[in-house]
């Protein structure tokens, strides 16, 4: 079995940016389009964590904190599905904004380096998720905020947990996480074509 990977790394929000107001706003607003790509990030979340069983099947403790964190994100995604019924809101087919490949494409290809930017981004993912749905939670309908507000708790765990194997994938994580979160925040702060739970304010051709 492999070794018990180090203790979390101290409890910190590895983002250097915070989410744009204009784009609080117009979410606020556009609620069933976040509503519904939520449900996709969801699903994705869940077949990422899957991914990475796979590649590294060796990892032994790794992969059985990522099959637990997997069942859970599937969990959201029926969580999800069930309040876009009950709002009203239809399951549609939609393209993916650019946020995640773009992340995607900062990444080494590489190891151990690929290992440990995987995580260090699946760690972005899931703070700038926590650090949504608690700006969102607020200012939107009362079943949905109350709903975010929750998950905003289980989003923090699921970051503190892709820390943890970031650091146990070698050293100077913390020098890498930095120049990840450099790539995130621009990604955050720029205008986006799309409106997306993950995009950056909305530019012209996603402000209808």
């Amino acid at each position: 079995m492999s070794a018990r990977p180090p203790e979390p790394a101290a409890a910190f929000s590895p983002l250097t940016a915070a989410t744009p107001e204009t784009w609080l706003q117009a979410a606020a607003v556009r609620w069933p389009e976040i509503l519904l790509d939520h449900a996709y990030c969801e699903k994705k979340a869940a077949s990422t964590a899957l991914a990475l069983i796979f590649a590294y099947p060796e990892h032994e403790l790794q992969n059985l904190a990522l099959s637990r964190l997997a069942r859970e994100e599937l969990r959201h995604f029926e969580q999800v599905t069930r309040l876009m019924r009950r709002l009203g809101v239809p399951f549609t087919r939609l393209t993916p904004g650019r946020y995640a490949s773009a992340l995607r494409a900062a990444m080494r290809t590489h190891e151990p380096g690929r290992r440990m930017d995987l995580m260090l981004i699946g760690a972005l993912i899931e703070a700038r998720s926590c650090e949504r749905f608690v700006a969102l939670a607020p200012r939107l309908p009362p079943a949905m905020g109350e709903f975010y507000a929750e998950l905003a708790r289980v989003e923090a765990r699921h970051g503190e947990l892709y820390l943890e194997y970031a650091a146990a994938a070698g050293d100077g994580w913390r020098e890498r996480l930095a120049q990840l979160a450099a790539v995130e925040a621009a990604l955050i702060l720029a205008p986006d074509a799309e409106l997306r739970f993950h995009s950056g304010p909305p530019g012209e051709a996603a402000a209808g």
